[in-house]
């Protein structure tokens, strides 16, 4: 049985902000993944680490709301980072050539040291 989905979230101060993503994004979980980065950057984050190390699984929606926030971010001068530590997903994101696209780490120390970089 796939794990239950979940959103944490870690504001860092500083325009930074942290959403770690349990489960699976889906068709179905995808819209509260995007409701929540949407919030986020409303809310004056404009360096983001999406923490994907407890995901198990994302389809082409999940892919459209980072796609649509990466594109945000950037209209504002932000950056996003993913953290991901699982090969199946690492695989979606090749295949797709959003390898090219996002930065993807494999620890969320990492990926908040690379936001500080960008900024």
């Amino acid at each position: 049985m796939p794990a239950e989905f979940g959103l944490s979230e870690e504001p860092l101060g500083e325009a930074r902000h942290v959403v770690a993503v349990r489960g699976e994004i889906d068709l179905f979980t995808a819209p509260e993944l995007k409701k929540t980065l949407q919030e986020a950057i409303e809310n004056g984050a404009t360096r983001v680490v999406v923490d994907l190390s407890e995901t198990t699984f994302l389809d082409s929606t999940a892919l459209g709301v980072l796609i649509g926030t990466v594109k945000r971010l950037r209209s504002r001068d932000g950056s996003l980072v993913i953290v991901n530590t699982d090969a199946n997903i690492a695989k979606t994101f090749e295949i797709t050539g959003l390898d090219q696209i996002f930065t993807i780490l494999e620890s969320r120390d990492a990926a908040v040291e690379a936001l500080d970089e960008a900024a």
